[in-house]
C-alpha cells in the first residue's frame, strides 16, 4: 500500500464501515472462535465444545463473523468448516492483546 493511500482521510463512509468491524470485534464470545478457529478449522459441533455455549448462539456468532467477512465457511462431505478469512484480523487482536499487557 503506498503512503498515499495509508494517509489518506475515510469517508465517512469508510469510517461506518470501520466502526462496523470494531462492533463485530467487540464481542469477548466472537473473539473466542475467533481464537479458535485460526489454529484450525472447525465444525460448529467442535467449536460448541470447545467454547461450552449453546449451538444456537454459536450459530448466531458465526453468522455474524461470515456476513462481515471475518471468517468463511468450507463445505467438506456432510461437515462445514469455519475458518478466518483473513490472518490479519487476529494479528490486530494480538495487537490489542499485546498493548493491553505491556501498558498494565
Amino acid at each position: 500500500m503506498s503512503n498515499a493511500r495509508k494517509n489518506r482521510t475515510l469517508t465517512d463512509g469508510e469510517l461506518d464501515r470501520v466502526a462496523q468491524q470494531f462492533r463485530i470485534l467487540g464481542e469477548p464470545m466472537r473473539l473466542k472462535i475467533m481464537q479458535l478457529i485460526c489454529v484450525k478449522p472447525l465444525t460448529v459441533g467442535e467449536i460448541v465444545t470447545a467454547t461450552g455455549a449453546t449451538q444456537s448462539n454459536i450459530s448466531k456468532h458465526l453468522s455474524l463473523l461470515a456476513s462481515a467477512g471475518i471468517i468463511v465457511r468450507q463445505k467438506d462431505a456432510q461437515f462445514v468448516y469455519y475458518r478466518l478469512s483473513d490472518p490479519l484480523t487476529m494479528k490486530l487482536c494480538e495487537l490489542v492483546h499485546t498493548q493491553l499487557f505491556e501498558q498494565g
